[in-house]
């Protein structure tokens, strides 16, 4: 079943993508959920025209995505956490608290476009981290946590 998606949907896709899917989970989870809607010959070709106009938007979009990926590339983030006697951190570092650190340096990120490498991060260190800031451009950013 051809389905158009009204928001993304991780692992499926994303907002005013066609998309197939077993109908089941169309019509069961994605349609009463408000994320997806039926596609028909009317809705196909509304979409095509949306598409044309949204083009220019979008390059723009992506050409500002990537000069914010160059210059995550050149700086050092740094997340401050409060740590214990032992070197261990009260409570974890999270996709939140890195969202924070760069919003600081001044390049703002949604926390859920924020993936972290690592399950839990509960010691001082370096790691990783995936930044989606847009459907094309991916960064890899290595963060480190310090104690405050």
């Amino acid at each position: 079943m051809e389905i158009i998606l009204k928001q993304d949907v991780k692992n499926l896709g994303y907002k005013d993508e066609l998309v197939k899917v077993k109908p089941g989970y169309a019509r069961n989870f994605l349609i009463p959920r408000g994320l997806a809607t039926a596609a028909d010959a009317s809705k196909k070709k509304a979409l095509t025209e949306l598409l044309k106009q949204r083009a220019h938007k979008e390059e723009k979009l992506k050409k500002d995505a990537q000069a914010i990926a160059e210059t995550l590339q050149s700086k050092a983030v740094k997340v401050t956490a409060k740590v214990g006697d032992s070197g261990k951190i009260f409570g974890s570092v999270n996709a939140l608290q890195l969202a924070e650190a760069l919003a600081k340096q001044g390049v703002t990120v949604d926390r859920k476009n924020i993936t972290m490498n690592e399950e839990s991060i509960k010691t001082l260190g370096t790691y990783d981290a995936s930044l989606r800031l847009h459907k094309e451009v991916i960064v890899k950013l290595q963060f480190e946590v310090v104690a405050e």
